[in-house]
């Protein structure tokens, strides 16, 4: 029924290690009718206990269920060896501290540890047991309940939900209840768990870290499954909810719990092999991850990369389990590695005791003693009892007593010797205690009865004997600061299927530099299209949600990433049409110096003198300022050329039209004056000429004036026109102004036409109405055509216009004036008598 054990006397072994041996030899009749676990309604008993001064309990679940010995754990039997090192842990702790002269001098640790079987209820019922006793009361007593609890601390549980039970029910007899291995960030919450304390950090770090681990590999578009108990729930909602702030995406959430039927664990392996993402995040205790390798194994749901968290990222159980190797590369957090000094001899001692055996041969050992394998059995199956990658767990549970030690210490006034009366309240001793242990790791808990959150980061990478090798590659540690709290070491990492890159799991590619993202509609926000910016746009960064506008002096280059200054324009001497227009304002202005020189050379010609040539000089003057003034026009604009090319503008061309306009009344007069008793010229004679002309000329010098005084031309930056450049141009200022120079340069041609229209039939050898009515006409088309083609010239283009408007109209002024003048001059000089000046004065 089970096995025969050759054991040497036992009256060498420790108190606790009988007791021990007691505890497996009963478990090891698994097949006994009678379970080990009581039923309900019988009185409790501790599977151990030791008496002294001062009682700790422990709860611990050394099998799987309180109904009956044979149910499955993921150990393959009943009985949990994990949790007997754990118990190992605390009566190596109780021992050292017994054995002590520093701490609690003169006082003795007793224990009471319960088994609860894995159960919630009965670890209830066994809490309620330590604090109250077994004792029983009959129903009807009205005896006060006032008995002292039993223990002064507990030590247990494993999960976080029987610890959320028991802490809720223990609670009010302010017992601190003391985890080495309860996660769920929801138990630090002193307002539902007062006395709860643990030494090992709460899972809203480790939720935390987990998102973090995953941003730091890029990784936006994962799955994740989770225990369907209070571990796996709340750890999952942690991470999820610090996942979206970090901008990572879940494409499922699933969870389930190892008594569900094979439907639902059937429903997770649907839901992974639907899936896209390539990457699952696990907050899985081992029992139940156990469930669901063998499935995934045979659905052959190989390339995926595992996240995992303590619960199972170290377990060697876990890593047996995975015969095809489907976890390699798995990455996850685990509770950092600790040393313990004399706690493996401890438990080794204890195994080599149980089964006359010895790890390391010595002087002492027997001949005939074999050496232990670490799997001897226990009703034939093998266990974890010596597995010592479990130190860390077994390291808290040392800590944990520890922590109540030094809190009694504190509280009975320890010095030499301690009072053997306990103060109340011991949790708010234990809350404020901090000390070293003996291998100088510092402990203290915060206002949440949390430890500092320190973490390994653990990769499975495979050995060449087809084991695999927790390896660590990095740590995630609260006390430092933030930007240094998550530290990789990248080189030595290995990746699902043995791979040296690290996998990819996106929703959808990043968007370069040059695109934005526009959200899939009815998808995750990891979900995008890249969309290339618009022009004028421009992202220079990787996954930009946005387009940066370019300033309005730049523009964006073809790739939508950066932006160039924007070239600028204005009509430069260099370019072609900026050449043209000066070589025209140059040949006007040689032309009618030419003509000038032509008309001074023969000043006293009878054609010369008829044409009143003080007004022809004044004219040929003013033509060439107005062939010059078009060139203030090209080149950048500046302020005083924008000034300058408006007002010169308008004076020289008021000038030259008053020219005209003299030489047009002259005309007029001079005809008037042949007729019988006219005196008409002394009226307008060349004093009252040059009245006129200076008269009409100061009118557009005080236009001027007043519009440089009030809102003068200047430099502009024109970004309207064209988005790609920037239009260098003189904006008007006062446009008011602009248009006044303009309409009384009008008003005045206008007046000119008129005058010489109704001369233009005088004989022809005394006309000279007849040209300049022709000048008039040509000077009033141009510029009436200049004013929708400069209001709708973009650019450049309109200051082209406007020169050559000025260009047009002054070699229309020369030519038609001048050019039969100098025809008659040059190439007719026998006309140019004063006999055919005073010919024939009849009408036509």
């Amino acid at each position: 029924m089970w096995k025969k054990y050759s054991i040497m006397s036992t009256q060498r072994w420790p108190e606790q290690g009988f007791a021990l041996l007691q505890l497996l030899l009963v478990a090891s009749l698994s097949r006994a009718e009678e379970p080990v676990c009581r039923q309900r309604g019988e009185p409790e008993e501790p599977q151990l206990s030791k008496n002294g001064d001062i009682i700790l309990g422990g709860i611990f679940s050394f099998h799987s269920s309180w109904r009956s010995l044979m149910f499955i754990t993921g150990y393959g039997s009943s009985l949990n060896f994990r949790e007997f090192q754990f118990v190992q842990a605390m009566l190596f702790a109780i021992e050292e501290i017994n054995n002590s002269t520093d701490l609690l001098p003169g006082i003795s640790l007793g224990y009471k540890i319960y088994d609860a079987c894995g159960s919630i209820a009965r670890g209830v019922k066994v809490a309620l047991a330590l604090a109250n006793g077994n004792e029983d009361t009959p129903t009807a007593s009205t005896a006060p309940c006032t008995r002292p609890a039993q223990v002064v601390a507990i030590i247990g549980e494993t999960s976080s939900s029987p610890c959320m039970a028991i802490s809720t029910v223990i609670g009010p007899f302010h017992i601190p209840l003391i985890s080495y291995f309860a996660t769920c960030a929801c138990l630090s919450d002193k307002v539902r768990y007062p006395s709860f304390l643990r030494t090992i950090p709460s899972d809203y770090y480790q939720s935390r870290a987990l998102a973090l681990l995953v941003k730091h590999f890029g990784w936006t578009w994962v799955g994740a499954i989770r225990t369907n108990d209070d571990y796996g729930n709340n750890g999952m909602a942690i991470f999820t909810e610090t996942a979206k702030q970090l901008g990572i995406c879940l494409e499922y959430s699933v969870s389930f719990f190892r008594q569900d039927p094979p439907e639902k664990i059937q429903r997770v392996i649907d839901i992974i092999k639907a899936s896209t993402s390539k990457v699952i995040v696990t907050f899985l205790v081992p029992v139940d991850f156990d469930r669901l390798i063998p499935e995934l194994i045979h659905h052959n749901l190989t390339g995926y990369q595992w996240v995992g968290t303590e619960a199972w990222i170290t377990d060697f159980h876990t890593a047996t389990a995975d015969g095809h190797h489907i976890l390699n590369g798995a990455i996850g957090l685990a509770i950092p590695k600790a040393h313990v000094t004399g706690m493996r001899d401890f438990m080794l001692d204890f195994w080599e005791t149980l089964f006359y055996c010895r790890f390391k041969k010595t002087e002492s050992s027997e001949e005939n003693q074999r050496y232990c394998s670490g799997y001897e059995d226990v009703s034939g199956l093998q266990n974890a009892f010596t597995d010592m990658s479990l130190m860390p767990i077994s390291n808290n549970v040392y800590k944990g007593v520890y922590a109540v030690a030094h809190a009694l210490h504190s509280a009975l006034g320890c010095k030499k010797i301690c009072s053997k009366k306990v103060q109340p309240n011991p949790v708010m001793h234990i809350k404020n205690i901090q000390f070293n242990t003996k291998d100088g790791e510092h402990v203290y808990f915060n206002e949440n009865g949390d430890p500092a959150a320190k973490y390994e980061i653990i990769n499975w990478q495979p050995r060449e004997n087809g084991t695999v090798d927790f390896v660590t590659v990095g740590f995630y540690d609260t006390t430092l600061p933030a930007d240094k709290q998550l530290n990789l070491h990248n080189k030595s990492l290995m990746w699902a299927q043995n791979s040296k890159q690290v996998p990819l799991s996106v929703c959808s590619e990043s968007c370069p530099p040059g695109t934005r993202k526009v959200l899939q509609k009815g998808k995750p926000i990891c979900c995008y299209d890249c969309v290339p910016c618009a022009e004028g746009e421009i992202s220079n960064i990787t996954d930009s949600i946005t387009c940066v506008q370019c300033h309005a002096e730049f523009w964006s280059n073809n790739k939508r990433d950066d932006c160039e200054k924007k070239m600028t324009e204005f009509l430069s001497y260099e370019e072609i049409m900026g050449v043209l227009l000066t070589a025209a304002s140059l040949l006007g202005t040689i032309m009618t110096t030419t003509v000038a020189v032509i008309f001074f050379r023969n000043r006293n010609t009878p054609i010369v003198k008829a044409n009143n040539s003080e007004l022809s000089f004044l004219l040929l003057f003013s033509l060439t300022l107005c062939f010059l003034c078009s060139l203030t026009f090209i080149g950048r604009p500046s302020d005083w050329s924008c000034m300058l090319r408006h007002t010169a503008f308008g004076i020289t061309f008021v000038l030259c039209i008053s020219c005209v306009l003299g030489k047009t009344l002259m005309v007029l007069m001079a005809f008037r004056a042949t007729l019988p008793g006219s005196n008409v010229m002394k009226w307008f004679g060349p004093p009252q000429q040059r009245i006129s002309v200076l008269a009409f000329t100061l009118i557009q010098v005080v236009i001027c004036i007043l519009w440089l005084t009030i809102s003068p031309p200047f430099p502009f930056k024109n970004f309207q026109h064209f988005q790609e450049k920037i239009i260098l141009e003189c904006a008007l200022g006062s446009a008011f102004g602009f248009w006044a120079v303009l309409g009384y340069i009008g008003l005045l041609a206008i007046f000119c036409f008129v005058l010489a229209f109704l001369a233009r039939k005088l004989p022809d050898n005394f006309n000279e109405a007849k040209f300049i009515t022709f000048s008039m006409l040509i000077f009033c088309a141009v510029w009436i055509t200049f004013i929708p083609a400069y209001v709708s010239s973009p650019g450049k283009f309109s200051v082209a216009v406007e020169i050559f408007a000025i260009l047009a109209s002054s070699f229309g002024l020369l030519i038609c004036i001048f050019i039969p003048k100098c025809y008659i001059i040059l190439l007719k000089p026998e006309k140019n008598t004063k006999k055919n000046m005073m010919g024939k004065m009849t009408l036509k």
